[in-house]
């Protein structure tokens, strides 16, 4: 079921590459179909462009961390912890804390 979402986001992208949702739903398809220098991407450009609340931070660093990428893993999760912290999400601020210190101790 994954291809065809994939090709209906990216179809939606190519035909508005500003449509900071349609670019978030694809990076959401591509960590699914787990593409993740694609969907690392992806997240790269949505975050240019769209002020997040923390969560594509935190899809960033899944992806990063997939390709073995820590440091860029543990930046994204500060930036998300700092997002979502400036958003008032508490409870995301937490989640992200929590896994930038399980990657800081497997470092």
């Amino acid at each position: 079921m994954t291809a065809p979402r994939l090709d209906t986001f990216r179809a939606m992208v190519a035909k508005n590459p500003g449509h900071a949702l349609a670019r978030f739903g694809l990076a959401n398809e591509l960590l699914k179909a787990e593409l993740w220098e694609e969907a690392a991407e992806q997240l790269r450009l949505y975050l240019a462009a769209h002020d997040d609340e923390g969560n594509a931070y935190g899809r960033l660093a899944e992806a990063c961390q997939a390709l073995g990428r820590h440091e860029e893993a543990r930046d994204a999760l500060r930036r998300g912890i700092a997002a979502a912290e400036r958003f008032g999400h508490p409870g995301m601020a937490s989640e992200l804390a929590g896994r930038l210190e399980d990657l800081e101790d497997s470092a």
